[in-house]
Parts: structure tokens; C-alpha cells; sequence
């Protein structure tokens, strides 16, 4: 079956393709089933759950999941807009992988997922009030609490660990390395 029959089935009309990557977007009340179809329909893998935030943006943020059938051969992209302050519906039921993804969401983006079997941080250490990924997080970070836990120094980049040839296409490599 095409990535095109899929979507027929799925009850999708305007696929977006860009690149040879197909994308759908689906709203947040018909993503599980949207997302249990297409593990029926051979989307065995979750590659990724990932999350935008569009600041000043109504719904702010979007979620994307990344799905693939097992031969790699058909790769499908699905989008759901998310309010602030709404819980989206986690995965975790139909792809065990869901799990990690949604606690990198939560920790990094603040998004909860209703249903998750562990919706803790996986990065931050619990109690830590910011989400580091969200747009309104400023570059230079915040002050921390906990010097011993947290580095809120600014983070030195010119005469680092690593340096590069202005116009190479190399690897980085330690100073003293040719």
C-alpha cells in the first residue's frame, strides 16, 4: 500500500509534500486515533516525538511525531496544534519508545501528556521551574539556585576544548590535533 492509500484510509485530503516527506495535520482531538490507524496501517516505528513553539501564536505550540514501517520503506509526518496549558494524549500505549520522547517534551517545552505512565523530567532535575526549549527562555539561561548541580556561567566558545578551519566541511578536532 502507498503512502498515498495510507492516507485515503486515514481520511486525509491535502497531505502536505515537501521534499519527498509526506505530513499530515491532524487536530488534537483525533490524534490517538489518528495515530492508532497508522500503526494499523504498518507504521510500526515511532522515530521521534518532537514539539514548536510558536510564541505570541494561538494554539503556541505544535507537536510532530515521526513514523516509519519496519523496511524503512514509507516515512509519515504527523502535526497537531496544542493550546498552552492543554494535555495532549500520550502514545505511550501504542509505542512503548513514546515514553522517553514525552518526558523530553515535558521537561524541555512544559507540554503534559494525559495517560503517561511517568510524567516526571528526564533531563532537569525535578523542582527546576523552567522549560529551556520554550522561545520566552532566555539564551544566557537563568540564575540557578544549585551552582554545584547547574553551570549558569556564561559558556566560554572562543579558545574552547575544540577548534575548526573557518570553510571546513571537517569534524572538529581537540586543539593540538591536525
Amino acid at each position: 500500500m502507498s503512502i498515498s492509500a495510507d492516507l485515503q484510509a486515514l481520511g486525509q485530503n491535502d497531505p502536505i509534500e515537501f521534499r519527498g516527506e509526506t505530513t499530515i495535520n491532524v487536530g488534537l482531538s483525533s490524534l490517538v486515533a489518528t495515530l492508532t490507524r497508522c500503526k494499523e496501517l504498518g507504521y510500526e516505528m515511532l522515530l521521534d516525538i518532537s514539539s514548536l513553539d510558536h510564541l505570541e501564536e494561538e494554539p503556541r505550540f505544535e507537536m510532530v511525531y515521526e513514523l516509519a514501517t519496519l523496511d524503512d520503506s514509507k516515512h509519515l509526518r504527523i502535526k497537531s496544534k496544542v493550546a498552552e496549558d492543554v494535555e495532549v494524549p500520550s502514545a505511550v500505549s501504542l509505542w512503548k519508545t513514546a515514553n522517553w520522547h514525552e518526558r523530553e517534551v515535558y521537561d524541555m517545552m512544559g507540554i503534559k501528556f494525559a495517560g503517561h505512565p511517568q510524567m516526571e523530567r528526564i533531563l532537569m532535575w525535578e523542582g527546576y521551574p523552567y522549560f529551556p526549549l520554550r522561545k520566552d527562555f532566555p539564551l544566557a539561561g537563568k540564575e540557578s539556585t544549585m551552582p554545584e548541580v547547574a553551570f549558569s556561567g556564561v559558556a566560554p566558545l572562543e579558545g574552547g576544548p575544540f577548534v575548526t578551519s573557518p570553510g571546513s566541511c571537517g569534524e572538529p578536532r581537540a586543539k593540538g590535533e591536525s
